[in-house]
């Protein structure tokens, strides 16, 4: 879907070598009838409000504040068995996990860096993530570090909503991959705690821009949303859902009166080019998505910011720009428009614009009057276009490795 076309730098420095590998051993879990059942995923404790796991401290016959205890354990202290929540009476423990309870915590079976000298260790590095889930599936996470005056103020986590994506945009790594299926809540939220423990530090922000279209699996991301941030209190405002456009679900998510940003991946000016880009398009004309995205701002005073991936010779002349300008004023003011030069995929009949033209194109939105950023990118060497490193090691379901996986559970960072 959207692109994040960032630099994945080493973490890992005893245990790594560009394209640079951390891999971890998968534990199996034994599933019985819960006690109790989460409405996203039965028997995982990640994702489950305070209020949920205290219900469930009280299915066990213990007492409230074993749900508080239960809250802190996962979210404050991250830990990630069950087996190691040392403040809970050992019988609870013994219980949650005859049950069939579990934490809802992935390994990491693939840390990948550039190989450019872009970024060195103990300065802010973008680091890419492979996660193996449970049925064995991968899925990408980035976590995107910003320093400014020589001081890390930020920390973006860049989640994927589903395993590959079903709509297959011309330009995305992620629709060559295919599609395999939603992710789950906790599988939506394990990525920011992933990108925390890596980093040793909270992250700040969160973008849906990985893996997957949003829309198409809009409970579990609103479901994921809500534990962002109710529960590892991230603020709504620094939360972002992007999407290339679904009908009918920006006014669904408008209904829910966020204070999110909304970002649309608009990448055409006008609907013959951009039905050419994107597939999708066809059936969400671009009017019908500029007048939702009007509405959007009238219902919860948030502004939509649209997404815009400059592919060379196709949509980056400076007549496009000023189509887009026009489009723009046409409804409404205030837009930004974030410009994505492209991240050069195998495969892919697109290339990357000069960067002369990346420029001109930002000069003409900005004479008139639009908001215009241009998204930095580094790593080119380094499968950073989302979905890109995903494919690279999986293209159907990988099977158990037991035999041939090395423990690297001692794996530190550098700094």
């Amino acid at each position: 879907m959207a692109l994040i076309q960032q630099v994945c730098t080493a973490p890992f420095a005893r245990a790594v070598h560009p394209p640079s590998v951390a891999i971890f051993r998968c534990r199996a879990f034994s599933i019985s009838s819960p006690a109790s059942a989460s409405q996203a995923d039965p028997r995982v404790l990640l994702g489950m409000s305070e209020q949920e796991l205290q219900q469930l401290a009280s299915d066990f016959g213990q007492q409230n504040y074993r749900g508080k205890q239960l809250h802190h354990l996962i979210y404050k202290r991250k830990v990630k068995e069950i087996e190691d929540f040392s403040q809970l009476p050992q019988a609870f423990r013994n219980d949650l996990q005859e049950a069939g309870w579990k934490v809802g915590r992935s390994v990491v079976y693939r840390a990948v860096t550039a190989a450019d000298g872009t970024v060195k260790l103990c300065l802010p590095w973008t680091l890419q993530l492979l996660i193996k889930l449970e049925d064995n599936r991968l899925i990408e996470t980035v976590g995107i570090p910003v320093e400014e005056d020589k001081v890390s103020t930020r920390l973006t986590a860049c989640v994927s909503s589903q395993v590959g994506c079903p709509l297959r945009c011309s330009f995305c790594a992620t629709g060559k991959g295919g599609f395999s299926r939603n992710l789950k809540r906790h599988e939506i939220v394990e990525q920011v705690l992933a990108i925390e423990e890596v980093f040793k530090r909270r992250v700040t922000n969160v973008v849906f821009m990985g893996m997957g279209e949003p829309m198409l699996n809009l409970k579990a991301v609103l479901e994921a949303h809500r534990c962002l941030n109710k529960d590892i209190e991230i603020g709504q405002r620094m939360i972002t859902i992007s999407t290339v456009g679904v009908p009918n679900t920006i006014k669904k998510l408008a209904s829910h009166k966020l204070q999110s940003t909304l970002a649309v991946s608009l990448h055409a000016p006008n609907q013959k080019l951009r039905e050419a880009i994107v597939p999708s398009a066809k059936s969400y004309p671009l009017d019908a998505i500029m007048e939702d995205c009007r509405d959007y701002f009238l219902d919860t005073g948030r502004r939509v910011s649209f997404e815009y991936a400059l592919l060379a010779g196709v949509n980056d002349k400076t007549e496009h720009a000023i189509e887009l300008a026009e489009l723009l004023h046409e409804w409404g003011r205030g837009y930004h428009v974030n410009l994505i030069p492209f991240n050069p995929i195998e495969g892919s009949e697109y290339q990357r614009p000069h960067k002369k033209a990346v420029m001109a194109f930002a000069a003409a939105l900005e004479s008139r009057k639009i908001t215009v950023s241009v998204r930095q990118t580094r790593g080119l060497d380094a499968s950073a276009a989302c979905g890109q490193l995903r494919n690279e090691f999986q293209k159907s379901p990988l099977v158990i490795e037991s035999d041939n996986l090395q423990s690297q559970s001692d794996v530190a960072v550098a700094c």
